[in-house]
């Protein structure tokens, strides 16, 4: 070893302090999605522990595994739609002037609330129509629809909030104020 890295001892690592856990800063679609995202972990784990271990695998786990992901995706972009941390090209949010990031603040709202009210009348179209069943269980495919239906109605929800929001404030997550520099 050589003389200028000296070892670590315990006393010089330092410890962070856990963050607290409040309940009250999480929604209903975060422990439904948390429940759906272990139930799609719990599948996955035996769809491994078949095919590898047993030699054999369980025929249902690959279709569930897929869908469960799909109910993951929608549940979770509810909770995304909540956090405002969606993707977004913020470059026109920043730098522009005040009234025109707000403007344009007001726009994306505007469209985002009617991408997802259309989202869902296209979505509840799609399971209604929809007679086939799974493959492999015997679930009919439009219980999967109506799961994205419930996630594609959570985002319209928490995007009309967040309008709301915006609306009342007068600015958005996206739009600096002056103090921020």
């Amino acid at each position: 070893m050589s003389e200028d890295r000296v070892p670590h001892s315990a006393d010089t690592f330092e410890f962070l302090e856990e963050d607290e856990f409040n309940w009250r800063d999480y929604a209903i679609e975060d422990y439904v999605t948390l429940v759906v995202f272990w139930l799609l972990a719990i599948d996955v784990f035996l769809q491994f522990f078949s095919r590898y271990v047993l030699g054999s695998s369980i025929a249902w786990t690959e279709e569930m595994a897929r869908y469960l992901l799909v109910v993951v995706c929608f549940l979770g972009s509810a909770m995304a739609v909540r956090k405002g941390s969606h993707i977004a090209v913020e470059f026109f949010y920043r730098y522009m002037p005040g009234r025109v990031g707000l403007t344009m603040s007001t726009l994306v709202d505007i469209v985002r609330v009617i991408f997802f009210i259309a989202g869902s009348w296209i979505t509840y179209k799609l399971a209604d129509r929809t007679n086939a069943m799974m493959v492999s269980v015997d679930i009919p495919k439009s219980v999967i629809y109506y799961l994205v239906l419930v996630g594609f109605l959570l985002m319209l929800l928490r995007s009309i909030q967040a309008a709301i929001r915006h609306w009342r404030e007068g600015t958005s997550e996206l739009i600096f104020t002056e103090d921020d520099g």
